[in-house]
C-alpha cells in the first residue's frame, strides 16, 4: 500500500447512480487513491430482515476497480435500521436516569443485547463473505467512532447482566467485591452479584468504586463489541487490514486496548470544530488555533502502537451539525493535513467527498459543496496532493523520535471524572498544561500507559497519579532509580486502584521515599489562585494546592499566599541515579515555562519558533525530515539551520505565508 497517500469518505447511497462515475473520475484526476464506504449504510444494504441488496455497492466497487481506486469498507453497526428497532425496541439504549434514547440519530444501540448481536453476526458474516475478496477492498473499519455518543449509555437490563458477569470474573466472590467497593458505607453491602445494578441516577451520591468499575466495564464491553465483528471479518477477508477511526482523547473506550485488535490505528481529525465550548475548558480557542491541542491528539494516536497511522476523517471544509464552525482560511486545509503527516500519519482520508443535502450532517461540508461543483476546498486539496505525494512516498514509515513521554491513563481520567475535586479541574486539561509548554518549544512527545517500559525516555511526566497500585509504584521507582527524570503532580497516590482512599500512611504513600515528600494538608482553590515563587519568578497556581513537606527532597518553589505561605509547592528528590519532581499545584504558563526550561535544551535539537509556529520531525535510517508549520494568520520569518535543505524549492525557504508549511530534510552521515 505504498501508493496510498490520499483518500476520501464517500457516500454513493446519498446520490443518483448517474453521478457515481462522475465522482470517481474526479477523484482519480484529483489524485485520490482510496475511499471509505458503507459505514452508515445498513438500511441500504439490508432494507428488511434478511433481504440483502448488495448490487448497488457492487456497482460502486466495479467503478473503483475501473479507476484503480482502493476501498476500505465499514461495518454499519453504528446505525441499526428502523426494521430492527421495530423488532427489538429494547436495543435502544437506556440512559442513567432510566429513560431511553430512541431511533433517529446514530449509536442508538445497546452493545450487550444478545438479539442485536445475533443480527450483527449474520450481517457482518454475509457482508464479509460477499465483499471480502474483492480486488479493490484492501481493508475494513469496524463500526464508526466507537464510544462516540455513549457517554451516558447504556444502563439497561442486558448491560446490567454483563456487568454482573464482568464483576464476578474480576472479584470471584461477593465478599471480595464488598471489600473492594467499601460497601459498609451507607448500608450498601451485597449478598449476591444478582443484587448489583448499573449505577443509574440515585437520590444522592454514588459509590466511587462501583462507578470506576462501571466505566472500565463499559470500555471492555465496547472492545468486545469490536472484537465480535473483527473476528468474523478476519475469517472471510484474509490478508486485509482492520482499523478503526479513533477520536483522540475521547475517553469512553480505552484505545490502548482497542489498538491491540488493529493492524494500524486511524483517527478523525477536526481542527476547527463547532463543538468546543471554550468558556468551560482550559483547552482554549487560542490553543486550537495555534495547533497545540490537535498536535497532542495526533501524538496520542501515534503513541497507541508507536507506529504510523491513518487519518480516516481529515477536515476538508466547514464542520457542524446544528451549529457550524468557522470556514477554513486559505491554506488551512493543507496546513492541517501536513500537521497530521508531521506527527506520523502516512495516509490522509478527507471527510467527506460532497456536502450532504439531507440529515443531521447537512452542514458538515465536504471537498465539494452541495452543488457538486469544485470550489476553493477542492482546488486547494488537489494542489496539495500533487505537491506532496512524492514526499509522502519518501517518508512512509518514518516516525518522530521523542525523548519525553506523558503518561495518559483512562482509569486515572475516570477516577477524576467521578470525583473532580474542583469544578474546573479536568484530567486532560491538566495534562495539556505540560504539553503546551513542550509543544511551544518544539519538544516532541510520546504518550505512554502506566506500565510501559519508559527506559527510552529522558523525561516522563505523570499527571494526576491519583490511583496507585504496587505495579505502578514499582514502575516509577525503577524508572527513577535507573536514571530517569520523573515529574508527578498533585493528588498522587491518594487512592488504591479500587478507588478506596489510602490509609495508615501519609500521602503520597509508598512513593514517599522516591519523591522525598509528605503531603499532610491540601487546599481546593475554589475562587482564588495561590501565589507561587519559583527561582525568584512569581506566578500563580490554580484549582488545587498540595502543601508539601520535604523529607529528603529539595524545595524548588514555595507558596507565597494563603496560610501555607513559605511552604513547598514544587520539590525535587534525587533517588538512585535519577530525579523525581513533585508539582503541588496547576502552574500558570509563566511558572510552567520556568519550571521546564532547564530540561528543554536536552530534550530537542529543534530551533525555537514564535507562538503559533510549530516544528516537528520524522526520521528514518537515512534522513530526518523537518516540518515547519505556520498556524498564524500572518507571514512569519523563521531562522532555519544551515544544514537543513528545503524540500520544496519553489518557495522562500525562510518566510512562511499565513497558514502555510515548508519541509526541510537533512541526510544522515553513515560514514
Amino acid at each position: 500500500m505504498n501508493h496510498l497517500q490520499f483518500g476520501v469518505d464517500y457516500y454513493p447511497e446519498h446520490w443518483n447512480k448517474n453521478r457515481w462515475p462522475v465522482d470517481l473520475k474526479m477523484m482519480k484526476e484529483m489524485g485520490l487513491d482510496v475511499i471509505r464506504l458503507a459505514e452508515f449504510s445498513w438500511s441500504a444494504l439490508e432494507p428488511s430482515d434478511g433481504q440483502f441488496t448488495f448490487d448497488w455497492l457492487d456497482e460502486v466497487l466495479d467503478l473503483c476497480e475501473a479507476y484503480k481506486i482502493k476501498v476500505v469498507l465499514g461495518t454499519p453497526t453504528a446505525a441499526p435500521p428502523a426494521w430492527l428497532i421495530e423488532q427489538m425496541p429494547d436495543i435502544q439504549p437506556m440512559a442513567s436516569d432510566g429513560s431511553r434514547r430512541y431511533f433517529g440519530g446514530r449509536h442508538h444501540d445497546c452493545q450487550s443485547h444478545p438479539g442485536y448481536r445475533e443480527k450483527i453476526i449474520r450481517y457482518v458474516t454475509t457482508f464479509a463473505k460477499h465483499f471480502g475478496k474483492r480486488e479493490c477492498v484492501i481493508g475494513w473499519q469496524v463500526d464508526n467512532e466507537l464510544g462516540n455518543s455513549h457517554g451516558d449509555l447504556c444502563y439497561c437490563e442486558y448491560c446490567e447482566k454483563r456487568f454482573r458477569q464482568w464483576l464476578e470474573n474480576k472479584y470471584e466472590n461477593i465478599d471480595a467485591l464488598n471489600e473492594n467497593w467499601g460497601t459498609t458505607f451507607w448500608s450498601q453491602g451485597y449478598q449476591t452479584f444478582e443484587e448489583i445494578h448499573a449505577p443509574k441516577k440515585t437520590a444522592s451520591g454514588h459509590n466511587p468504586s462501583q462507578v470506576l468499575d462501571w466505566k472500565i466495564f463499559h470500555s471492555d464491553l465496547i472492545n468486545d463489541f469490536h472484537a465480535l465483528q473483527a473476528n468474523i471479518i478476519r475469517s472471510y477477508s484474509k490478508d486485509r487490514f482492520i482499523t478503526h477511526n479513533c477520536m483522540g482523547f475521547s475517553d469512553i473506550v480505552s484505545y490502548y486496548d482497542l489498538a491491540k485488535q488493529l493492524d494500524f490505528v486511524s483517527h478523525d481529525q477536526y481542527c476547527e470544530g463547532y463543538w468546543k465550548n471554550y468558556e468551560e475548558t482550559t483547552v482554549t480557542e487560542e490553543n486550537h488555533r495555534q495547533g497545540i491541542f490537535p498536535a497532542a491528539e495526533l501524538d496520542f494516536i501515534r503513541s497507541l502502537k508507536k507506529d504510523n497511522f491513518w487519518i480516516m476523517e481529515q477536515q476538508s471544509s466547514i464542520a457542524g451539525w446544528e451549529i457550524m464552525g468557522r470556514t477554513p482560511r486559505p491554506g488551512q486545509i493543507g496546513l492541517w493535513s501536513m500537521q497530521s503527516v508531521a506527527h506520523g500519519a502516512d495516509t490522509i482520508v478527507y471527510f467527506r467527498w460532497r456536502s450532504c443535502p439531507m440529515g443531521t450532517e447537512q452542514y458538515w461540508h465536504g471537498i465539494l459543496p452541495h452543488s457538486g461543483k469544485p470550489g476553493r476546498a477542492f482546488y486547494e486539496i488537489k494542489a496539495l496532493i500533487q505537491r506532496v505525494k512524492p514526499l509522502m512516498k519518501e517518508i512512509k514509515g518514518s516516525l518522530p523520535k521523542p525523548k519525553v513521554a506523558i503518561v495518559y491513563s483512562y482509569e486515572q481520567n475516570y477516577a477524576m471524572q467521578i470525583q473532580p475535586h474542583h469544578p474546573d479541574l479536568h484530567y486532560v486539561n491538566h495534562l495539556m498544561t505540560f504539553y503546551n509548554e513542550l509543544h511551544q518549544n518544539n519538544v516532541p512527545v510520546d504518550f505512554v500507559s502506566e506500565l510501559e517500559d519508559w527506559s527510552q525516555y529522558s523525561l516522563v511526566i505523570a499527571p494526576f497519579q491519583y490511583l496507585m497500585g504496587q505495579e505502578q509504584e514499582q514502575a516509577y521507582r525503577k524508572y527513577v532509580k535507573n536514571g530517569g527524570k520523573l515529574i508527578v503532580t498533585m493528588r498522587t497516590g491518594v487512592k488504591m486502584r479500587n478507588n478506596l482512599c489510602l490509609i495508615d500512611e501519609e500521602l503520597p504513600g509508598n512513593l514517599q521515599d522516591v519523591l522525598g515528600v509528605q503531603v499532610n494538608e491540601y487546599d481546593c482553590l475554589r475562587k482564588n489562585d495561590v501565589a507561587v515563587t519559583l527561582n525568584e519568578q512569581k506566578g500563580y497556581g490554580s484549582k488545587w494546592a498540595d502543601i508539601l513537606t520535604p523529607t529528603t527532597a529539595q524545595t524548588l518553589a514555595t507558596y507565597r499566599s494563603e496560610f501555607y505561605a513559605g511552604q513547598a509547592a514544587i520539590t525535587v528528590n534525587h533517588y538512585g541515579k535519577g530525579d523525581a519532581y513533585y508539582v503541588g499545584t496547576e502552574l500558570d504558563s509563566t511558572l510552567m515555562h520556568h519550571f521546564l526550561a532547564p530540561s528543554l535544551k536536552e530534550l530537542t535539537n529543534l530551533p525555537q519558533t514564535p507562538a503559533g509556529v510549530e516544528i516537528t520531525s520524522r526520521e528514518n535510517d537515512n534522513c530526518t525530515y523537518y516540518f515547519v508549520l505556520n498556524h498564524r494568520d500572518e507571514a512569519m520569518t523563521i531562522d532555519i539551520p544551515q544544514n537543513w535543505t528545503a524540500y520544496f524549492e519553489d518557495q522562500d525557504s525562510s518566510k512562511l505565508a499565513p497558514y502555510s508549511y515548508q519541509i526541510y530534510f537533512e541526510r544522515k552521515n553513515h560514514g
